[in-house]
């Protein structure tokens, strides 16, 4: 089981994911609670990982990587996935990385500048050795950014009702 959060813990995410630099005697304001409230709940989110990080959010796009794209690798046996996160951890176009279930064994987003750099991206993850080959799909839009807000909200809601 997760970290307890409940509806006031969801009001301050929420609140601090819209306006990341509210900061906390404003949100106590705007939320009707003691400013020593705010900083302790979210020194307790913080401190079990609830909430991963605060820094400025970089958009890609914005830096002119305007095109992303998913790319499944299989590894060649004994390669390990430490030894090839480490090569992928090296080509600043990858933004993710994940071992998978399924034919495939790893699944990475990348991003690319344009869909000639971004052969030039999956030449670069296919350099290393331990990667045997790729599959790669271009995202046409992104409907739906990441985001976990509303999978507190949720908890939080369930958590009460629990308590209830």
């Amino acid at each position: 089981m997760g970290a307890p959060v409940d509806e006031l813990d969801a009001r301050i995410v929420q609140l601090f994911a819209a306006e990341p630099r509210v900061g906390v005697l404003e949100a106590s304001r705007r939320l009707g609670v003691a400013r020593g409230t705010i900083q302790a709940r979210l020194d307790r989110l913080a401190r079990s990982g609830v909430i991963r990080g605060w820094g400025p959010q970089v958009d890609p796009t914005a830096l002119g990587f305007g095109v992303t794209a998913f790319a499944t690798l299989e590894l060649r046996q004994g390669a390990g996935h430490a030894a090839v996160t480490h090569h992928l951890a090296g080509i600043p176009e990858v933004m993710e990385a994940h071992t998978i279930s399924g034919s495939a064994d790893m699944m990475t987003r990348l991003v690319a500048r344009s869909n000639t750099d971004l052969q030039r991206v999956i030449d670069e993850l296919l350099a290393y050795d331990g990667i045997v080959r790729t599959s790669t799909v271009i995202v046409l839009a992104t409907r739906l950014h990441s985001r976990a807000v509303p999978l507190l909200v949720r908890t939080a809601e369930e958590d009460g009702h629990e308590r209830s």
